[in-house]
């Protein structure tokens, strides 16, 4: 039988065919249960599964030119052995070539998690078709970028052809190659300094024997980067003692722009799991007052939990759907409120590559007419004068440019707030000529987002 850590690889691309699942959270239930396996196997696991997602485009041209059977031919289990084997021998240099096919064939054999044995010549296909695969993977030809831009680089980039051709014609050719390379790419780990228990550099001290590459971000003021941690993240003891929280650069830049003051009253108002609501303590010195609310209880739980690790008293959660109707006099009024909606995630696709693949142009649609009605569903919660951030980590303007548009539109009391400056000049930098603030992963080296500060005008004076 094969070993543990590429069966349990091949066990989780097969829930991500077959359920609605996202990878983080097939990821996430896999690793709170995953006791068998050491460091070494759940590495392996989950080099493999992200890798095979990353890179399936790219992976199934390889099997095409080598397989004589039609790849909607084979079975989605064969498929997956076989994506896992072709990414080992293209992309896991440290794997001899004979391990990734031997342990790709005892895949084949025994079907998922052993439950029933293949028949013969299916097992001999995927032994010879890895074998030839292995000799001349150097000769594979691409399609050709002179006579199909759109295709040569989606398959050498692994993106869905739709999502390239639009970059194309928003971006030009070299910069899409640039952002497709930037996607791929793993990402460092970027955390966030808890300044209600300690600083930036004490921070990077105390993380540093557990660490590589220990560095201060360039836009946010309070983040820290770093590689290959040598224990999990949630083991560390400044984890532990909650003087940090993890999280990207671009979404640190949220929490810095809405600029919460102390003693003010916020409403953060797609909570999630508490990344934004405990910045927007901090921030505010653990004075005032933040409601954070969401319509999924279990999160809303997790983010209780995580603002006692943080030392953070100033946050009450609520469960609210903004897809229905407010009670809003149950809430009251806000000096400030920060919608973190929900997105189609393009400008994460680094650190959630089955985006790419889940979504359509039909999607991007169906979220921006969403986003909007959030907007909508708590813009009566501002005072006048009130600051509503508006911020999405998707680099697509049906959810930038195209949801304030049509917000002002429905809400002439609101307008682009450019007056008031963020925290430090850096991130002012990100400021373009519309007044919306924005990020690209291949330009500035952290997740793409689109943020936009609105002021709620008082129209009586």
């Amino acid at each position: 039988m094969t070993d543990i850590a590429r069966e349990s690889a091949l066990n989780l691309l097969h829930q991500l065919d077959r359920k609605q699942l996202t990878l983080d959270t097939v990821m996430n239930d896999f690793t709170a249960a995953a006791s068998r396996l050491d460091k070494r196997d759940m590495a392996l696991v989950q080099a493999l599964v992200y890798g095979v997602v990353r890179w399936r485009l790219h992976l199934d041209h390889i099997i095409a030119h080598f397989s004589k059977t039609p790849l909607e031919q084979i079975s989605p289990e064969i498929l997956n052995v076989l994506r896992m084997g072709v990414f080992q021998l293209k992309f896991m240099d440290k794997i001899p070539e004979s391990a990734a096919v031997n342990t790709s064939v005892e895949l084949a054999k025994y079907g998922e998690a052993g439950k029933k044995k293949t028949p013969v010549w299916v097992v001999k296909y995927v032994n010879g078709m890895l074998r030839n695969v292995a000799r001349n993977l150097a000769n594979v030809p691409f399609p050709d970028e002179n006579s199909n831009k759109t295709l040569s680089i989606a398959v050498r980039h692994s993106f869905p052809t739709w999502l390239v051709q639009r970059w194309l014609n928003r971006f030009g050719d070299e910069e899409t190659h640039r952002l497709c390379e930037k996607l791929n790419r793993i990402p460092e780990i970027t955390v966030r300094t808890n300044t209600l228990k300690t600083d930036r550099t004490s921070l990077a001290q105390s993380l540093s024997p557990f660490a590589k590459d220990v560095n201060d971000c360039v836009y946010a003021p309070f983040g820290i980067s770093f590689n290959r941690p040598s224990i999990p993240i949630h083991l560390l003891e400044p984890f532990r003692e909650g003087w940090f929280q993890v999280q990207d650069e671009g979404a640190q830049l949220v929490s810095e722009i809405l600029d919460p003051q102390p003693s003010e009253r916020i409403l953060d108002a797609c909570a999630g799991l508490g990344g934004k609501t405990g910045h927007l303590a901090q921030l505010m010195t653990n004075r005032g007052e933040i409601i954070a609310v969401d319509h999924d209880e279990k999160k809303l739980r997790a983010l209780d939990l995580d603002m006692r690790r943080l030392g953070v008293t100033i946050v009450k959660t609520a469960i609210v759907n903004l897809d229905e109707s407010l009670a809003t006099e149950s809430l009251g009024l806000f000096d400030r409120v920060l919608v973190d909606a929900p997105c189609s995630g393009m400008g994460v696709l680094r650190r959630n590559p089955d985006g790419k693949w889940n979504m359509t142009k039909k999607n991007l649609n169906r979220f921006s007419k969403r986003q909007v009605r959030f907007l909508s569903a708590v813009s009566g919660l501002l005072k006048p004068g009130g600051i509503l951030v508006y911020a999405v980590c998707s680099t697509e303007p049906e959810e930038n440019e195209g949801v304030i548009e049509s917000f002002l539109h429905r809400h002439p009391d609101f307008a682009v707030e450019r007056t008031s400056p963020p925290r430090n000049e850096k991130i002012e930098s990100l400021r373009n000529a519309k007044g919306h603030y924005v990020s690209f992963p291949h330009i500035h080296n952290m997740d793409g987002f689109f943020i936009t500060r609105l002021k709620r005008q008082d129209l009586l004076s």
